[in-house]
């Protein structure tokens, strides 16, 4: 991590503008070389079954902290500049903005795997439930098989 290293959690109901975030992330630190960014979003279709709406719900409180922690295992294996998660609850479309990860490094490389690290454990680690309204009825979502897959190769890996 960075002497200049600054990190940030938002959970919010409100949308968030892609551009701006990463102007904000970067400003201010003539060091940063590059920016990753993941932008996560409602799909129409889960599991074989069209999806109306998904809707969002956490702990406050308790899922800023697992997601600061998950930040701060980020840093200390890359020497990011900064990173940024924005999280949304409430009431989401398909097409519509779920999550952004965004992360500020001096080279690509860091802020690429930073990035994908924090979505990984995200993914898996912090308290968020998704409950989807199908034609078939509303259904909680369950923890991916695939998630965990993604996140057991980080234990594999030293830096």
């Amino acid at each position: 991590m960075t002497s200049r290293s600054t990190f940030s959690v938002r959970i919010q109901q409100a949308d968030f503008d892609l551009s701006q975030e990463i102007a904000t992330l970067r400003a201010g630190n003539p060091k940063v070389g590059a920016v990753v960014s993941f932008v996560g979003t409602v799909r129409d279709m889960n599991d074989g079954l069209d999806v109306a709406t998904m809707e969002l719900e956490h702990y406050p409180g308790m899922t800023e902290k697992a997601i600061e922690a998950i930040l701060a295992q980020a840093g200390a294996r890359w020497p990011v500049a900064g990173a940024l998660v924005i999280h949304r609850v409430g009431p989401l479309k398909p097409q519509e903005q779920i999550v952004l990860v965004a992360v500020s490094a001096a080279h690509r490389g860091e802020a690429f795997a930073a990035c994908e690290f924090i979505i990984d454990y995200l993914k898996t680690e912090a308290p968020f439930w998704k409950k989807e309204d199908t034609p078939a009825g509303a259904r909680w979502v369950d923890a991916r098989v695939s998630d965990e897959a993604a996140l057991s190769k980080w234990s594999k890996k030293a830096n």
